[in-house]
């Protein structure tokens, strides 16, 4: 059986490779993040995309190259014409705000490509349930499947208890 294929976006390499924190909040996404890298990624074909390369070499040049070291045997998916068409679809419905041109790409780049889910930290944009619903539907009209949008914590998949 073919593995089901997963978009990291940037927000997960970034948990992934950030120094401890005293944010609650934060440390237990670094903690899940750090779970699932290391316990479930094998169940998986993984992809990213030169978006998330520009993004993750951002910043402190040491935690970018952390993030990036991270990323590195990592397949990219291609930003197409049908990509940046599906990005502004997205963003011309209102399933993102205007000002989250590269969210509406990550989710039209694993669309696009086909990708079963598209992992993220990012619930202001991406993994927004109010919006995943106009995400899916936009996705439809435009004639792609809307990847399953979650966390890590979503995608920790069940043991031999249940």
């Amino acid at each position: 059986m073919e593995k089901k294929t997963v978009y990291i976006e940037t927000s997960i390499v970034s948990y992934l490779t950030a120094r401890p924190t005293n944010d609650l909040l934060a440390a237990a996404c670094q903690k899940i993040t750090s779970d699932w890298w290391d316990t479930q990624r094998s169940r998986f074909s993984l992809y990213t995309s030169s978006l998330v390369t520009e993004e993750a070499a951002r910043g402190n040049p040491d935690a970018a190259s952390r993030r990036l070291n991270a990323l590195s045997d990592i397949q990219l998916l291609a930003i197409t014409e049908a990509v940046v068409a599906l990005s502004k679809a997205l963003l011309q419905e209102g399933a993102l705000p205007k000002k989250a041109l590269d969210d509406s790409l990550h989710i039209a780049i694993a669309a696009v490509h086909g990708v079963d889910y598209l992992l993220t930290w990012n619930c202001r944009h991406i993994d927004n349930a109010e919006m995943k619903p106009v995400v899916r539907k936009v996705c439809t009209a435009n004639g792609y499947v809307c990847p399953e949008i979650c966390t890590p914590q979503e995608l920790m998949g069940v043991d031999e208890n249940g």
